[in-house]
């Protein structure tokens, strides 16, 4: 599951039955720093998220991605690589200060 910022939404000419119902948001995910800045930003590369809980423009949502995404539709089979799970009130990602690395992360000097 990721966080992303909604930024738009996709409007159909055509709709497969399995999907009726379904909105479609552009959903930009959020980096790691402007999580931690609370800035509101995304930074990540924008996809298109199926929807049905219709979140606002500028909200954050969680979405998952792959075949999971596809799980709400159960047990329809619906062509969707990533749903909007959720959407998020509130968060408190402090980021590491810099001279902190997460286990595993060191880079050899």
């Amino acid at each position: 599951m990721r966080l992303g910022i909604v930024c738009g939404r996709v409007v159909l000419n055509q709709m497969l039955p399995a999907l009726e119902g379904t909105r479609f948001l552009m959903v930009e995910p959020v980096t790691a720093e402007n999580l931690a800045a609370g800035n509101g930003k995304g930074g990540g590369k924008a996809l298109v998220v199926a929807d049905h809980l219709a979140p606002d423009r500028g909200e954050m949502v969680a979405f998952v991605e792959g075949r999971e995404g596809a799980n709400a539709y159960w047990p329809k089979n619906a062509p969707v690589d990533a749903y909007c799970a959720l959407i998020v009130k509130d968060v408190d990602f402090p980021l590491l200060p810099a001279e902190h690395t997460l286990p595993g992360t060191e880079v050899p000097k």
